[in-house]
């Protein structure tokens, strides 16, 4: 058989890396673990990645570039329908990196490199929700007062941001499992763009209505 090369075990260290991280919390699990479900030796997961930290950090690096890519597609939200889009993409990208949020104090607490960069992430993140704010405002979605747009964008970083705690908090069990991502994303794009309800036209608070009872259902009354 041949050997794979240096490259492709590299990244399928960190496909698994992400997916156990995922499923059981970033501290709970160990180089060792990751070595084990790999089935390769840890001298050899060393010799890729020779700290737990150098793991993270590359995934986090993978998580910071796709957010920015995606973060820059706020400049074309005109309507609820392209919001609602935007943010159940932006959550499936949290989803799918979602131990970061998930064990973010102490990843934060550990990491230097991580808690600087969260800091530009949110500012990121409050930069590209004002840039929907007014192009929604602009193509007559909405009517928001300018003196109302920096809490209101801060809001909705602060829910993007702890959406996924919430889901943890209400089923610690089972709420970050696989098989409740689709609920999960569409409560946390529910719970974000209800906070625009004040400010939409009386057809976008309609339209965003119908998106709610289409795609959730009985989902968001889950408590």
């Amino acid at each position: 058989m041949a050997k794979k090369a240096p490259r492709r075990t590299a990244e399928r260290i960190l496909e698994v890396t992400l997916n156990l991280f995922n499923r059981f919390g970033e501290p709970n699990v160990s180089t060792t673990l990751i070595s084990a479900e790999l089935g390769i030796s840890p001298g050899n997961l060393y010799y890729h990645y020779p700290a737990k930290e150098e793991l993270i950090n590359s995934l986090f690096d993978r998580y910071e570039s796709a957010l920015s890519e995606l973060l820059n597609a706020s400049d074309g939200v005109r309507n609820v329908e392209d919001a609602w889009f935007f943010m159940h993409t932006l959550c499936e990208l949290i989803w799918q990196y979602r131990f970061l949020y998930r064990d973010l104090n102490d990843l934060l607490s550990k990491n230097r490199r991580l808690e600087t960069h969260f800091q530009s992430i949110l500012k990121n993140k409050t930069r590209a929700v004002k840039a929907l704010l007014d192009g929604m405002s602009r193509a007559g979605a909405m009517n928001i007062d300018l003196r109302e747009v920096d809490a209101t964008a801060t809001s909705m970083v602060v829910v993007l941001t702890f959406w996924l705690s919430f889901e943890y908090v209400r089923d610690p069990r089972n709420a970050l499992e696989p098989g409740n991502a689709q609920a999960a994303l569409l409560r946390g794009a529910h719970h974000v763009l209800n906070l625009l309800i004040p400010y939409l036209e009386d057809s976008q608070r309609a339209h965003l209505q119908a998106l709610v009872g289409a795609y959730c259902g009985t989902v968001t009354n889950a408590p």
